[in-house]
């Protein structure tokens, strides 16, 4: 299988990052792997989407190789004919309009494209996940209005965190006491400005306190998860921002959510996304570069990289949960 990532940016990565622990699964499995930065797009004169990619084909590598060579632009470059690969993972966060249109074209000549790019758009953008009825989330407002973000923070006794529509990776987030208008004012319009322009103004959960869990979900399953603790004096869980990563279980309630949410995903042709879930309530959808793998697969010893690519390659883009679920969502 000739398996492409598309990526943020190749001098970004990690060795710890989820997307580097799915490609060395590939390469274990005997598969071909082809990085793709946003600007490596091209349709050339005869009209075939081409790219090119860092190619990946040995299977010993290790993350730490991978990572350098990534990082350092050590890694062999080739054209490549989009349309040739077998799937291409999306995993570009936050989202550009080129690779969204250069995915499209994939989708649209036959390319089994994960997660699938009309989909993603939506999924991707919080307002999504708020316009859902029958999901335990917290009260969210998603607004271009301050006078709106007002009205609704006023009615939240633990304030409201504030941030933009799109992910952010934890960025031009805050939490707002109830009764602070200049910190509300100052935080709606920094995630104005972060984002496309709409805001979202949530409930902040006392039980964050507790820690929030990042569930990996794939075809209608949840595979395993981790827990994330903030650190002290942060309120965001965020690893990048100071969180720990801790071993957990999956538990009846975190079941019960991915059973009401896959549906909804699955509808849309969301295959691969992470769950941010606290108590009860779920926060927040990530398809575009979920995480987890690796920390789920470090602290309890699974294997859920290549658990994904296994069920990525047979059936590409077919997954029978799909036609189980949709007769459950209009």
């Amino acid at each position: 299988m000739r398996l492409g990532f598309a990526i943020t940016r190749a001098s970004s990565v990690h060795s710890t990052w989820t997307t580097l622990h799915l490609a060395r699964a590939a390469l274990a499995r005997g598969h071909r792997v082809r990085f793709i930065e946003p600007w490596d797009f091209e349709v050339d004169p005869r009209g075939q989407l081409v790219a090119r990619a860092h190619t990946f084909d040995e299977p010993q590598i290790s993350a730490d190789e991978m990572a350098e060579a990534l990082t350092r632009r050590t890694a062999g470059r080739r054209f490549v004919d989009v349309t040739q690969l077998d799937v291409l993972m999306l995993r570009v966060a936050p989202l550009t309009t080129s690779v969204i249109t250069f995915a499209q074209l994939a989708a649209a000549r036959g390319l089994c494209v994960v997660n699938d790019p009309h989909g993603v758009v939506a999924v991707s953008h919080k307002a999504w996940l708020a316009s859902i009825a029958d999901l335990p989330t917290p009260a969210t407002l998603v607004t271009r209005s301050r006078g709106a973000a007002h009205v609704f923070a006023e009615q939240r006794r633990n304030g409201v965190v504030v941030k933009p529509a799109r992910g952010s990776g934890g960025r031009a987030v805050s939490l707002v006491r109830r009764g602070d208008a200049l910190a509300l004012d100052h935080a709606f319009d920094e995630a104005r400005q972060r984002g496309d322009g709409y805001v979202v103004v949530q409930s902040y959960l006392s039980a964050a306190a507790h820690g929030e869990k990042r569930l990996v979900w794939l075809d209608g399953q949840l595979l395993g998860g981790y827990l994330r603790r903030r650190a002290p004096g942060e309120f965001r869980h965020n690893l990048k921002r100071g969180g720990i990563a801790e071993a957990a279980e999956i538990t009846d309630t975190d079941q019960a959510i991915a059973a009401r949410l896959s549906p909804h995903l699955l509808r849309v042709g969301v295959r691969l996304a992470g769950l941010d879930v606290i108590g009860e309530h779920v926060i927040e959808v990530n398809a575009l570069n979920p995480g987890g793998a690796y920390h789920v697969d470090r602290l309890t010893g699974s294997n859920l990289a290549d658990v994904i690519i296994t069920r990525i390659e047979s059936p590409p883009c077919s997954p029978p949960e799909r036609t189980r679920w949709a007769h459950l969502v209009p």
